[in-house]
């Protein structure tokens, strides 16, 4: 058996040629013996990063209490789908069970439904969501294909970033797919070139076709599958999603590959399997493959401008006239790594795809 991804990777090259950019992905991320996800728990400060629930829990309180606002609209059919995709420790859904229980009749008609491939964090996740509703405990799927029929409201935080996308270079010769392949003394992996293209790259958004000589360009097929799947069911059966996540509002050329490791930036293919690997999210792609799903977008728009309309600031101020120095500190801290533009606020966006027929979702308007 082969002592790490690397030496994977190298064989696999080395027998079948150079890998796409997505493949290269598919296993860093989630190889069963050497994946990042399949490995670790990679939250928090003594993990690789931190992501919003994990800053703060005023986050998850307003995102289930937007889940039931919009279920109100939705007719309050019951039972109702509530799932997540890519849970992480499950202290999203922990959060927003706990806040949602404030409109009971939502908190009774959800059935909570987790997508998650990794067997480390679903270890954690149920610890945290047993301990959170030990008489509602949740499902857990590979994919939304095991979600049942029904009406559905879906969450997805730091979602689509991780999905892998497929990079292409364009040349005066025309577009040359980027690949990963092996070095020159064959120990390590590089970037390369496939040979060059007349024809664009299926996927490519019209307005970066004519991108200049020597820009990248990124496409998602797995991302635009994820919402083409999500919006066909939610114009079909009902319901609404809501994703966050960072990314630019239109598509554009721009290479966003990028590796974290123990809070740092850091070589994508210097280590595969042990650095988190994301690339920043295509919100005109998503948008547009919702359209033609048959679902109706709403944004993007910053997540700070986002969580202000949502009450934001009331419930910061709420958790401050009971707060000692110190934690009312820290609740002023998080408010502001979550709204503010030189931190979360503005980067990270967050959009709605909805069932037609509903009103607009509460923080789009």
């Amino acid at each position: 058996m082969a002592d790490s991804l690397r030496d994977v990777l190298l064989r696999r090259i080395a027998l079948s040629g150079p890998l796409t950019v997505a493949d290269y992905m598919a296993e860093a991320l989630g190889h069963p013996h050497f994946g990042y996800y399949a490995t670790r728990d990679p939250f928090g400060a003594a993990g690789d990063f931190v992501t919003a629930p994990e800053v703060s829990q005023m986050f998850g309180e307003l995102l289930g209490l937007w889940c039931a606002v919009v279920w109100q609209a939705m007719g309050r059919p019951n039972p109702v789908h509530w799932v997540e995709l890519g849970p992480g420790r499950g202290t999203l859904m922990a959060d927003a069970m706990r806040a949602s229980r404030k409109v009971r009749e939502f908190a009774e008609a959800a059935h909570i439904h987790l997508v998650e491939t990794s067997p480390v964090l679903r270890r954690v996740q149920a610890d945290t969501l047993v301990k959170a509703s030990p008489s509602h405990p949740p499902l857990w799927h590979a994919d939304l294909s095991g979600i049942p029929d029904g009406p559905m409201i879906l969450i997805a935080n730091e979602f689509l970033d991780a999905l892998p996308i497929l990079q292409f270079e364009r040349t005066a010769a025309g577009w040359c797919e980027r690949l990963v392949t092996a070095g020159p003394r064959g120990d390590g992996l590089i970037f390369a070139l496939s040979p060059p293209s007349r024809r664009p790259p299926p996927l490519l958004s019209p307005a970066v076709i004519d991108a200049p000589i020597g820009a990248i360009a990124e496409v998602s097929p797995a991302a635009v599958g994820v919402i083409d799947a999500i919006g066909r069911r939610l114009a079909g059966v009902g319901g609404a999603a809501l994703i966050i996540d960072y990314g630019h509002p239109q598509s554009a050329p721009g290479d966003t590959l990028q590796a974290v490791r123990g809070h740092a930036y850091h070589d994508p293919l210097a280590d595969p399997g042990q650095a988190d690997l994301t690339a920043h999210v295509d919100f005109g792609a998503v948008t547009r493959a919702a359209i033609e799903a048959g679902a109706k977008p709403f944004g993007p728009i910053g997540q700070g401008l986002f969580l202000e309309r949502l009450g934001l600031g009331a419930r910061a101020d709420a958790l401050i006239a009971g707060a000692t120095p110190a934690q009312a500190e820290s609740v002023c801290a998080a408010r502001h790594r979550l709204t503010a533009a030189g931190e979360m606020g503005t980067l990270f966006k967050a959009v709605s795809l909805q069932n037609p027929d509903l009103p607009p979702p509460p923080g789009f308007t």
